[in-house]
């Protein structure tokens, strides 16, 4: 009987540990260029419900530990990285990456030491600063090839491959780097990525699309109906650990009597 409030109550841990990954996914639905996280479940590992050290007949006897039934765990929390939409802005500065999932634009960012660390966005929504420089609403430098993009004004083209041109010369390049793997990708905040050791970077496969912005990939129907199925889950089990809790009680006030 303890084994079914362990196995429910583990559930519902679980269960709250999703709950706040989804809200977060909620909150961040007008995001831009935000990608909403995910989670895969485990089953509560085998070998911990095997004897251990157990004997018979002078051999291990790795059999389990009664009739338990199993119960489950997050096991991965991962970032699903598909496109979001692209909203028309009519916005020379606003610019989204097409057809490219593992493309980023590069934004440069001072840290503690006063050295730029280059960290990846997908949200292309940028604005021009009172020296002309090209940045995000954040206040990061949006990077180009020779490093920060000066403009004047706002009447530039951007090509597809992220040159762009300004009174019919090339003014610079946005700096877009595609991984290969974008699970190695760690979020920052703000839809800001960092990589690890195991990044690496390929061809940009893609497109620069001005005058679009890319949405949030969250799906607010979606997410709201995950959010039910989860707290119906999260109810069952409740009510597993006040049937269980009952019985433990008859058991030790009404039985032990007799």
């Amino acid at each position: 009987m303890i084994r079914g409030l362990y196995t429910a109550g583990w559930s519902m841990l679980a269960n709250t540990k999703k709950m706040d990954l989804i809200s977060n996914n909620l909150a961040n639905t007008s995001t831009q260029g935000y990608k909403k996280d995910r989670v895969t479940y485990e089953a509560f590992p085998d070998v911990l419900t095997k004897r251990l050290f157990d004997y018979k007949a002078g051999r291990p006897s790795p059999d389990n530990i009664g009739k338990m039934a199993l119960s489950s765990d997050i096991s991965q929390v991962y970032t699903d990285f598909s496109q979001g939409n692209l909203e028309p802005t009519e916005n020379s500065t606003d610019m989204s990456i097409k057809d490219a999932q593992g493309a980023f634009f590069c934004v440069g960012q001072y840290n503690n030491d006063g050295q730029i660390e280059e960290l990846y966005t997908k949200n292309g929504s940028f604005v021009i600063n009172g020296d002309g420089q090209l940045m995000t609403k954040d206040g990061n430098m949006v990077l180009g090839e020779a490093g920060a993009i000066y403009l004047e004004g706002s009447e530039f083209m951007v090509e597809s491959d992220g040159t762009i041109i300004q009174n019919s010369q090339v003014v610079g390049k946005l700096l877009i780097k595609e991984f290969s793997d974008v699970n190695t990708l760690r979020k920052r905040g703000d839809s800001l990525y960092t990589t690890t050791d195991d990044s690496q970077t390929t061809g940009f496969s893609g497109e620069i699309i001005q005058g679009f912005v890319e949405q949030s990939n969250v799906s607010s129907i979606g997410e709201m109906v995950e959010m039910i199925n989860l707290m119906r889950a999260y109810e069952a089990n409740q009510k597993m650990i006040t049937a269980q809790d009952s019985t433990l009680d008859k058991a030790v006030n009404e039985l032990g009597r007799i």
